[in-house]
């Protein structure tokens, strides 16, 4: 990427703050940001929950326009595992639901820092899980129909809820989408086997100062986030786990090791695609519908919910490739 290139792109980076520090600014800019949406307002969706002991984690669930598929994507969303909740993605849910034509159950997972590792895991496993028991909780009848779908942090959760669920012995989801995941602790480019996180960890939408930060909040024991739950990268077993799609962007520094994840997945024996969208930054997930990485995006994510993966190469490119 020429030096022009990058600093177009760097326009539209995040606004670099202290995220130790001011995550709970963070938050309030981003919730008042989707109160300022005047689509929000007409976008129709039903707010419901599902509990666990004591607990009521909230569920909101969108409908497509139009609705083409049986499937029910539950979505965990990104945001450093610190930020983001089911107001702030409203508008990338809604527009998943009518680009897929499936209906998408948004989960509040708990945050840290306030509830550090392993907290938001337990809450997305304990919703993934109720639903894979008793899919008709989702107004279904099969449980194949259920396919997990995360984006960065989120995709992270998806990645593990999958792993942990297959450990403890439960049925886990047939299909999984993961959308740019966190699959590795190291993030530091002195020390990173990635070479993503060089080339892309600053100055872009996510810089590895930010991602640093994101990991003292949600893991503060850095031994910890060797934890396959944490890095799914480092599981010594990837065997069991569902049909993959695996979509990572251009621009970003978790390109790698979110293509890597996919290539070990397939080495274990799974059937995985893996998509890199050309020019895309990290979060693009959340621009408007209209804006090429998204078309380019969600016309993989169609393909991969409609067809049957054909076996053939694993290979990470600007196209399709399945394994």
């Amino acid at each position: 990427m020429n030096g022009l290139t990058r600093a177009m792109l760097g326009m539209f980076a995040a606004p670099r703050v202290n995220m130790r520090e001011d995550y709970g600014k963070v938050r309030r800019v981003q919730r008042r940001l989707v109160s300022l949406w005047r689509p929000l307002r007409r976008v129709p969706f039903r707010q419901t929950a599902a509990q666990v002991g004591n607990r009521m984690i909230p569920v909101r669930i969108f409908q497509p326009t139009d609705r083409r598929r049986n499937d029910i994507l539950v979505f965990f969303h990104g945001g450093g595992w610190v930020t983001g909740d089911i107001a702030t993605y409203t508008p990338a849910c809604a527009a998943m639901a009518d680009l897929t034509g499936c209906t998408v159950a948004s989960v509040n997972y708990r945050l840290a820092p306030e509830h550090p590792f392993p907290a938001g895991l337990e809450d997305c496993v304990n919703v993934a899980q109720q639903l894979l028991d008793d899919p008709r909780r989702a107004g279904i009848d099969n449980a194949g129909d259920i396919v997990l779908v995360g984006d960065s942090a989120g995709a992270n959760l998806a990645a593990a809820v999958s792993l942990v669920l297959r450990e403890r012995g439960h049925r886990g989801p047939d299909r999984q989408i993961l959308l740019y995941p966190v699959t590795h602790w190291d993030h530091n480019p002195s020390t990173s086997p990635f070479d993503s996180v060089r080339e892309h960890g600053e100055g872009l939408r996510l810089t590895n100062a930010e991602i640093d930060a994101y990991f003292d909040l949600y893991v503060p024991d850095a031994e910890r986030r060797r934890n396959p739950h944490v890095s799914p990268l480092l599981a010594s077993d990837l065997s069991g786990q569902p049909k993959t799609l695996v979509i990572t962007a251009e621009q970003d520094l978790l390109r790698d090791e979110g293509e890597a994840y996919g290539q070990a997945l397939a080495d274990a024996g799974n059937e995985v695609t893996i998509y890199r969208v050309p020019e895309a930054l990290h979060g693009f997930i959340q621009l408007p519908k209209i804006s090429r990485q998204m078309r380019d995006a969600y016309e993989v994510i169609n393909e991969f919910l409609d067809a049957e993966l054909a076996a053939g190469q694993c290979a990470p490119s600007s196209g399709l490739a399945s394994s």
